[in-house]
């Protein structure tokens, strides 16, 4: 990773936000952690996600959307190629955090068992604002 799209923390809430969409992990132990700026400084063309945290072995993927989940998806799924270390089997968590969900709750568990079986990764998909417990 480029030492400039990087930024180490043990903060108790890392949040991540954008426009108007907000992701909040509840960091409590204070374990090790780094944030990671994908779109537009880690990558900076084709499709990518916005954001990576790295915490001990998991990998978050993190996508700040109004509402568009396929094209998040799209998204996420380039970005696991690109820099998840094992894109099919490392265990890894996406998070598509919206402003508002137009999909169905059957069509958001079809992608999240499309998801686990393709790239070892649970999907979760969310309104803003929206916290996670590390």
């Amino acid at each position: 990773m480029k030492k400039e799209c990087t930024h180490s923390t043990k903060d108790k809430k890392i949040v991540f936000q954008e426009n108007n969409s907000k992701l909040t992990f509840l960091n409590k132990n204070q374990i090790q952690t780094t944030k990671v700026k994908v779109d537009g400084c880690e990558i900076t063309s084709g499709l990518r996600c916005d954001y990576l945290l790295l915490a001990k072995e998991l990998e978050y993927f993190i996508e700040l959307k109004g509402q568009d989940i396929n094209h998040a998806i799209k998204q996420l799924v380039a970005t696991f190629k690109k820099l998840s270390k094992n894109p099919k089997k490392q265990e890894k968590t996406s998070f598509i955090i919206c402003t508002r969900s137009p999909m169905n709750l059957a069509a958001i568990q079809n992608l999240q068992v499309k998801f686990k079986k393709n790239f070892s990764a649970n999907l979760i998909v969310k309104n803003s604002p929206f916290s996670y417990q590390l």
